[in-house]
């Protein structure tokens, strides 16, 4: 029997992805009461929605109004 190898995991594309979020993105940060905070996270895991793709509808919303 004939045993697969291991792919070698590299540190080069973790810093190629590094570079490109840096480049391509920026962080916005709030703080919030913990309870708005863990409702949030839990309605987005009940929902199977990314909590960034609300933040990013809400700013969306904003900017258009």
């Amino acid at each position: 029997m004939e045993t697969e190898k291991a792919k070698r995991k590299t540190k080069t594309s973790t810093a190629v992805k590094a570079r490109y979020n840096e480049k391509v993105y920026d962080v916005i940060s709030a703080r919030v009461p913990k309870e708005l905070a863990g409702a949030f996270r839990e309605k987005c895991a009940a929902e199977g929605v990314p909590q960034a793709q609300i933040i990013k509808k809400a700013i969306e919303n904003f900017l258009q109004t």
